[in-house]
């Protein structure tokens, strides 16, 4: 196990959203819902796309977006129209083709978490939105992984930095527009059992302490402007010299040209 070839992430992913039936996994994933359609609701287009570690739990619904696509890692009997098999990091879709894509936790339980997040950006066409969820490892979450020793459910997730996070994400030219920790609530089932807590009421919608469970990162993807391309210098203001050299006065740097059929 302690290769990341030898860890079984189909048997995680399965795992995981079974966690998502219990108290605590259904409270999370309430506040990852109310979360999302707060924060994306404005957003439109023609396709959006959820990847994450089942297709039966659908975030940010109330976008409008003439189609929703999701993706699932494992192939199920009687999939719905709309769901595509396929690795987090290896998604069928031609390059900028969705103008919003969701990555539910999927960084936290592949194998190739950067190949997931830069795939994510090849299909994402320029100025669309990514919403990066993940679990916090700054946390009491955190502290309950690294004390656990079993790793069903989110603890066999990875919970990496929300930081080293937002560096991939500037790194694959995104501009970072958002990024708030969220659900503040134990790592214990009794807790999920609760409609609210105090601490979720206080500081769940405004993101000031850095130390929830997950974490939420809303990006842009930049688009460059293309440059006319211009020669380096100009044929007026080349100065003629001796042998097989030639200077551009307006750049000050030196050219070499070669002469057909020698060598040096």
């Amino acid at each position: 196990m302690s290769k990341a070839g030898a860890i079984d992430y189909p048997g995680r992913h399965e795992t995981f959203e079974r966690w998502f039936g219990t108290p605590l996994g259904r409270a999370l994933l309430a506040d990852q819902r109310r979360m999302l359609d707060h924060e994306l609701s404005h957003l439109t287009g023609a396709r959006q796309l959820q990847v994450g570690v089942s297709h039966r739990l659908p975030l940010a619904t109330g976008t409008d977006f003439a189609q929703r696509i999701m993706t699932t890692p494992r192939w199920y009997p009687h999939i719905p129209d709309g769901v595509t098999v396929c690795d987090a990091h290896e998604l069928p879709f031609p390059g900028d083709s969705m103008d919003l894509v969701v990555l539910h936790h999927s960084a936290d339980f592949s194998q190739y978490p950067h190949e997931v997040l830069r795939d994510a950006a090849r299909v994402l066409r320029g100025e669309g939105t990514i919403a990066l969820i993940g679990f916090n490892p700054l946390s009491l979450w955190g502290l309950r992984k690294l004390a656990s020793r079993h790793r069903e459910g989110p603890w066999g997730g990875r919970f990496m930095l929300r930081g080293r996070m937002e560096d991939w994400l500037h790194l694959l030219g995104f501009n970072v527009e958002a990024s708030v920790t969220r659900f503040f609530r134990l790592p214990l089932q009794r807790s999920g059992r609760k409609a609210r807590n105090r601490l979720d009421a206080k500081f769940g919608g405004n993101g000031i302490l850095p130390v929830g469970a997950y974490y939420c990162i809303l990006a842009k993807k930049r688009v460059y402007a293309g440059l006319p391309r211009k020669p380096a210098w100009r044929q007026a203001k080349v100065i003629s010299l001796s042998g097989t050299r030639t200077i551009g006065a307006s750049r000050g740097c030196a050219r070499r040209q070669y002469a057909p059929g020698k060598t040096d």
